[in-house]
């Protein structure tokens, strides 16, 4: 009865669920710009989803950094401000690699852009989508945890797949490519692809993390 009636005084602060998901929206926007940048695989287009790609960059880091203010500023918290702080980071992570991957593809100008690095960038979105989904549960989580539980090991499968088509593009590279310079062009930018599904992964991990203390 103590916790519930001091629990009924305590001021709630829903100002860091809509602030995550905006994070959320601009790594799916972002997402799908790089797709789209590899789907049409020349130099001219590059430099332009360069741009907008930066420009969601930017307003991620924007969204992040309010964040750590109202972290800095705020009483009460939701959740423990080192896990809101680790997540808001690991967000704004994930479009720091889409944002570094777009800039190796022109800055390596590489001669074409192989079917398996459209396929990781679709892992990225699949990724971004899955932790959309996961944010948006965030203020009903005490409530209930089992679709966010879903969402988490969804975002494992992704990594684990698009580990698979990194390793599946390697191998063809080094068997099928004969020009160096090509070969370490293509590795750095798949390379930075399949990191930004790493990170994803790693938002699972802090969730889950949250679902332990609070579901």
């Amino acid at each position: 009865m103590k916790n519930s009636f001091l629990n009924s005084l305590t001021p709630k602060e829903p100002k860091f669920f809509p602030l995550l998901k905006q994070m959320a929206d601009v790594m799916l926007v972002a997402s799908d710009l790089i797709i789209e940048c590899l789907e049409k695989g020349d130099h001219e287009t590059a430099i332009e989803y360069k741009k907008k790609i930066k420009e969601q960059e930017s307003i991620g880091d924007k969204l992040s950094n309010k964040i750590f203010d109202e972290l800095n500023t705020t009483f009460i918290t939701p959740f423990d401000r080192e896990d809101i702080h680790h997540l808001a980071s690991r967000l704004d992570d994930v479009i720091d690699r889409i944002n570094s991957s777009v800039k190796r593809i022109v800055l390596y100008n590489p001669k074409r852009i192989p079917q398996s690095a459209v396929d990781l960038a679709k892992e990225i979105r699949n990724g971004s989508v899955c932790i959309g989904k996961a944010v948006d549960e965030l203020d009903v989580l005490k409530k209930s945890s089992k679709k966010i539980k879903e969402y988490c090991k969804e975002l494992h499968d992704i990594e684990n797949k698009a580990d698979d088509i990194y390793e599946h593009f390697l191998i063809d590279l080094f068997e099928n490519e004969k020009d160096a310079n090509e070969v370490i062009k293509l590795k750095e930018i798949m390379s930075e692809l399949e990191k930004a599904t790493d990170v994803a992964e790693q938002v699972g991990k802090i969730i889950q993390t949250i679902i332990v203390k609070y579901a």
